[in-house]
Protein backbone atom coordinates (compact mmCIF):
# COMPACT_ATOMS: atom_id res chain seq x y z
CA UNK A 1 0.00 0.00 0.00
CA UNK A 2 1.38 3.39 -1.04
CA UNK A 3 1.39 6.12 1.55
CA UNK A 4 1.34 9.62 0.11
CA UNK A 5 2.24 12.89 1.70
CA UNK A 6 -0.62 15.37 1.97
CA UNK A 7 0.13 19.04 1.42
CA UNK A 8 -1.33 21.73 3.64
CA UNK A 9 -3.06 24.70 2.04
CA UNK A 10 0.04 26.81 2.64
CA UNK A 11 2.26 24.17 1.02
CA UNK A 12 -0.07 23.84 -1.98
CA UNK A 13 -0.05 27.61 -2.43
CA UNK A 14 3.75 27.68 -2.08
CA UNK A 15 4.17 24.96 -4.72
CA UNK A 16 1.82 26.90 -7.01
CA UNK A 17 3.86 30.09 -6.56
CA UNK A 18 6.98 28.10 -7.49
CA UNK A 19 5.05 26.97 -10.58
CA UNK A 20 4.58 30.61 -11.57
CA UNK A 21 8.35 31.18 -11.47
CA UNK A 22 8.99 28.02 -13.49
CA UNK A 23 6.39 29.08 -16.05
CA UNK A 24 7.91 32.53 -16.40
CA UNK A 25 11.43 31.12 -16.75
CA UNK A 26 10.11 28.64 -19.31
CA UNK A 27 8.57 31.47 -21.33
CA UNK A 28 11.86 33.38 -21.32
CA UNK A 29 13.75 30.32 -22.54
CA UNK A 30 11.15 29.70 -25.24
CA UNK A 31 11.45 33.34 -26.38
CA UNK A 32 15.25 33.07 -26.49
CA UNK A 33 15.02 29.76 -28.34
CA UNK A 34 12.55 31.19 -30.84
CA UNK A 35 14.95 34.04 -31.57
CA UNK A 36 17.68 31.50 -32.30
CA UNK A 37 15.44 29.71 -34.79
CA UNK A 38 15.16 32.79 -36.96
CA UNK A 39 13.04 32.03 -40.01
CA UNK A 40 13.26 28.27 -39.55
CA UNK A 41 9.97 26.51 -38.87
CA UNK A 42 11.45 23.03 -39.00
CA UNK A 43 10.09 20.76 -36.28
CA UNK A 44 13.55 19.18 -36.00
CA UNK A 45 15.10 22.59 -35.34
CA UNK A 46 12.45 23.26 -32.71
CA UNK A 47 12.97 20.02 -30.81
CA UNK A 48 16.76 20.17 -30.94
CA UNK A 49 17.12 23.79 -29.82
CA UNK A 50 18.56 23.72 -26.26
CA UNK A 51 16.77 26.88 -25.14
CA UNK A 52 13.42 25.67 -26.42
CA UNK A 53 14.02 22.28 -24.81
CA UNK A 54 14.86 24.01 -21.53
CA UNK A 55 11.61 25.96 -21.74
CA UNK A 56 9.65 22.80 -22.45
CA UNK A 57 11.30 21.03 -19.50
CA UNK A 58 10.40 23.89 -17.15
CA UNK A 59 6.82 23.79 -18.40
CA UNK A 60 6.73 20.04 -17.81
CA UNK A 61 8.12 20.44 -14.29
CA UNK A 62 5.60 23.20 -13.64
CA UNK A 63 2.78 20.90 -14.74
CA UNK A 64 3.92 18.02 -12.51
CA UNK A 65 4.24 20.29 -9.47
CA UNK A 66 0.86 21.89 -10.13
CA UNK A 67 -0.77 18.47 -10.29
CA UNK A 68 0.75 17.67 -6.89
CA UNK A 69 -0.57 20.93 -5.44
CA UNK A 70 -4.03 20.32 -6.90
CA UNK A 71 -4.37 16.93 -5.21
CA UNK A 72 -4.91 18.55 -1.83
CA UNK A 73 -6.33 21.99 -2.59
CA UNK A 74 -9.18 23.59 -4.50
CA UNK A 75 -8.67 24.52 -8.13
CA UNK A 76 -10.54 27.79 -7.56
CA UNK A 77 -7.90 28.80 -5.01
CA UNK A 78 -4.76 27.68 -6.82
CA UNK A 79 -5.51 28.45 -10.46
CA UNK A 80 -5.80 32.23 -10.05
CA UNK A 81 -2.29 32.20 -8.53
CA UNK A 82 -1.00 30.88 -11.86
CA UNK A 83 -1.94 34.31 -13.28
CA UNK A 84 1.11 35.67 -11.43
CA UNK A 85 3.15 34.09 -14.21
CA UNK A 86 2.03 37.04 -16.37
CA UNK A 87 3.43 39.44 -13.79
CA UNK A 88 6.84 37.75 -13.73
CA UNK A 89 6.95 37.48 -17.54
CA UNK A 90 6.19 41.18 -17.86
CA UNK A 91 9.00 42.09 -15.46
CA UNK A 92 11.47 39.71 -17.09
CA UNK A 93 10.54 40.99 -20.56
CA UNK A 94 11.25 44.57 -19.53
CA UNK A 95 14.51 43.57 -17.83
CA UNK A 96 15.92 41.02 -20.28
CA UNK A 97 14.44 42.04 -23.61
CA UNK A 98 14.18 45.79 -22.98
CA UNK A 99 10.47 45.73 -23.78
CA UNK A 100 8.57 48.86 -22.83
CA UNK A 101 6.60 49.13 -19.62
CA UNK A 102 3.75 51.57 -20.01
CA UNK A 103 0.65 52.59 -18.11
CA UNK A 104 -1.50 49.88 -19.70
CA UNK A 105 0.94 47.14 -18.66
CA UNK A 106 1.19 48.64 -15.19
CA UNK A 107 -2.59 48.67 -14.79
CA UNK A 108 -2.77 45.09 -16.08
CA UNK A 109 -0.10 43.87 -13.65
CA UNK A 110 -1.76 45.72 -10.76
CA UNK A 111 -5.12 44.22 -11.69
CA UNK A 112 -3.69 40.69 -11.72
CA UNK A 113 -1.98 41.16 -8.35
CA UNK A 114 -5.13 42.70 -6.85
CA UNK A 115 -7.31 39.93 -8.27
CA UNK A 116 -5.12 37.16 -6.94
CA UNK A 117 -4.97 38.89 -3.56
CA UNK A 118 -8.74 39.32 -3.35
CA UNK A 119 -9.39 35.72 -4.40
CA UNK A 120 -6.88 34.49 -1.82
CA UNK A 121 -8.33 36.65 0.91
CA UNK A 122 -11.86 35.57 0.07
CA UNK A 123 -11.00 31.87 0.20
CA UNK A 124 -9.43 31.71 3.66
CA UNK A 125 -10.82 28.93 5.82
Amino acid sequence: MEKRIRLTRRQSVGVTVICTFLGAAGQVLIKLGAAQLGASTSPVAMITNPLLLGGYVLYGLMTVLFVLALRDEELSILYPIIALTYVWVTGLSVWLFRETFNLAKGVGVATIVAGVSILGWGSEK
